[in-house]
This record gives C-alpha cells, sequence and structure tokens, in this order.
C-alpha cells in the first residue's frame, strides 16, 4: 500500500517532490507529517483512503485531479473534519470529469489557512491501491540511490535504494548544483521488481573534465518518483549522497515547541554520521536561503537530535519563520521547515 511529504530532501531529495529532498510544512506544535494511503478502489465510484498522523479538529478540502499534478487545483469533491486526528478511514466520490481516467491524484489541504496538505493517487480500477510512497513523504518509501563506482570521463555505477516496482525511469546527468534537472538525458531504465538494483550509466562528453556532476533518475510515467546524488569524477569516485559512505536518504526535521521571539527546538531524523550543519533563519516563504545564521552544530553518530536554537533579533515579531539546516562540509545536505511565532 502506498503512504504518501519536504524534501521532505532531496539530493538525492530530497523530492519528494513526496522535496522528496523531505522538507515538511508544519505547526509548531505537530511533530508528525499528516500522510494517507490508498485502502480500495470501485472504478469510477469511489476511493477508500486511511489516513496518519493528521492533526485534530482541523477542516480539510478533498481535491482529485490528473496524474501528475498531485490534485494541486483539483476538482474538489467533499469536506472533511478531522475530528480527534491520528488515523481514520474515508471514502470519497470520484468526480465525473475524472472518470476514465486510469489514474488519479488525490489531496487533502487545509482549508482553514495552515500549510497542512498530504496527496497520494490510486490507479482508477478494481483494487486501485499503490504499494509505493509519493517521494516526498515519508523515510520507509522514498527512492535514493548512493553511488558504487566511478570510472572518470567514463562512466558511473549507482546502487537504487527503495525504487518503485514496474516504473521507468530517465536518467539525467548535469553540472553540479543542479541536481540533475533539465541535464543531459544518458539513458533509460526500468525498475522491474523494484527495490535495490545496480546501473551503469555513461557520464556525457558535456561533462567529461567536470570535477563534480549531479546525476537524476526521473520517473518518465507521471508517477512523480525521482531522486537525484552527485559524485566527483574520479576514478573510484565517492558515495554522492552527501558524500557519506553507507548514508542513504535525507535529513528532515519537524518543530517540537517554539518561545515567541526567544527559541524554537526541533527534532531532526536521519542526520548522516559525521557531517557538520549551519542553522539559519529568515523570512516565510525563503525556505532558510540567504537566512541569518544563528548557530552549528555537529551530526555526530548520525541519526536523531533535539536542538533548541535562538531566534535572531531580526525577526523578533515575525509571524512565521522560516528555519534551514544546511550542511558547510560540502555534502550538498540540507532541510528546512517553518514554524509559528
Amino acid at each position: 500500500m502506498k503512504r504518501i511529504v519536504l524534501n521532505l530532501l532531496i539530493l538525492v531529495i530530497f523530492c519528494l517532490t513526496f522535496s522528496i529532498n523531505y522538507t515538511p510544512a508544519s505547526a509548531a506544535t505537530v511533530a508528525e507529517i499528516p500522510t494517507f494511503s490508498i485502502l480500495s478502489v470501485a472504478v469510477d465510484t469511489s476511493v477508500t483512503v486511511l489516513t496518519y498522523n493528521f492533526p485534530a479538529s482541523h477542516g480539510f478540502d478533498v481535491l482529485m485531479g490528473y496524474m501528475g499534478t498531485r490534485g494541486v487545483n483539483g476538482i474538489k469533491v467533499a469536506t472533511l473534519n478531522s475530528g480527534a486526528g491520528g488515523s481514520f478511514i474515508a471514502t470519497f466520490n470520484i468526480p465525473p470529469e475524472l472518470r476514465g481516467q486510469y489514474q488519479i491524484a488525490i489531496r487533502l489541504q487545509s482549508n482553514q489557512g495552515a500549510a497542512y496538505h498530504a496527496y497520494n493517487w490510486f490507479y482508477n480500477q478494481p483494487g486501485g491501491i499503490v504499494t509505493n510512497y509519493p517521494p516526498e513523504y515519508g523515510d520507509g518509501g522514498i527512492p535514493t540511490f548512493s553511488i558504487a563506482g566511478v570510472v572518470r570521463d567514463v562512466s558511473v555505477t549507482i546502487i537504487t535504494h527503495k525504487f518503485p516496482a514496474n516504473d521507468s525511469f530517465d536518467v539525467l546527468m548535469n553540472y553540479m548544483g543542479t541536481r540533475g534537472i533539465n541535464g543531459f538525458k544518458v539513458a533509460t531504465v526500468s525498475s522491474g521488481a523494484g527495490g535495490k538494483m545496480t546501473f551503469t550509466f555513461p557520464i556525457p562528453d558535456h561533462l567529461k573534465g567536470e570535477y563534480q556532476i549531479a546525476i537524476r533518475l526521473q520517473s518518465n510515467t507521471g508517477s512523480g518518483f525521482a531522486a537525484y546524488n552527485w559524485f566527483y569524477n574520479n576514478t573510484g569516485g565517492s558515495s554522492g549522497t552527501g558524500g557519506v559512505q553507507g548514508y542513504y536518504g535525507y535529513p528532515t526535521f519537524s518543530i517540537a515547541s517554539v518561545i515567541r521571539n526567544q527559541s524554537v527546538t526541533i527534532m531532526i531524523y536521519n542526520l548522516p554520521p559525521g557531517d557538520k550543519f549551519d542553522v539559519f533563519m529568515g523570512p516565510m516563504g525563503s525556505q532558510g536561503q540567504g537566512g541569518y545564521y544563528v548557530s552549528s552544530f555537529d551530526a555526530g553518530a548520525g541519526g536523531s537530535q533535539t536542538l533548541t536554537f535562538n531566534i535572531p533579533n531580526q525577526l523578533y515579531g515575525s509571524y512565521q519563520i522560516a528555519l534551514r539546516i544546511q550542511s558547510n562540509t560540502g555534502t550538498g545536505l540540507y532541510a528546512y521547515n517553518w514554524f509559528y511565532n
């Protein structure tokens, strides 16, 4: 079954899209991201979903749209209240405009002005269940890949992790910092049974001689799955997943608590071992880019940490504040979020 967030990341995605670099936007008191999975589908009639980590007593519009839209600006099919929050089952009618579609995107979007939202998609056929997550939501379903080896100016070998089954991906390479977006297409691959696979791709002529190269696997079927990474263009190479050998995925963080105009406490997940991060805060909408430097920290053994940072004087009185953690070692890893001050 498919559960749908930051990128989350990614970096590798960190896209989720599902950024899935994973970068959730959540209220200060919510430590989890609302997601939902598909339980069942009645063709051209209805879809039943199971929610997870939904905020309590919150109103949501239910939107459906064409595959690839993530339900953004979709057809409104219902409004619901999350009640006690957490997990609950709900069934929604498929609108006439989408009947006959092979795949349909569905989105639950806060109608109370908050940033809460979640999206997924389903096959409009009996059962209709999707067994993987969109790239921006949840560590358990983010497709990623690591760098296994490099032959300078000739080829790069990768190992995939948690790839969806029966999907098709274009392989793109581009200059460092582009995440492979709009890159040079070097191959197309099928994910087959999904999960863990090993591929070798040629380095295009345009990028020969480059010190670092970005590489991206992007679904060409409209599923929305994507993953990116980078590597040193040296024989032997090194793991581009943040440059940390054996590390997969992306760092993410949620907001634990806020003291107005004083401090914010965050819970960070999936930190790469041995990396170091700078912490920035900025105006809402900036994603913390070009923000005010407030601190630095060491990821140590990696994994999870809970940290508190002071809110800079320049942002006192701000209603909402963006927060970003950014590797200062050159790994390229980062995560961002925001909170109510």
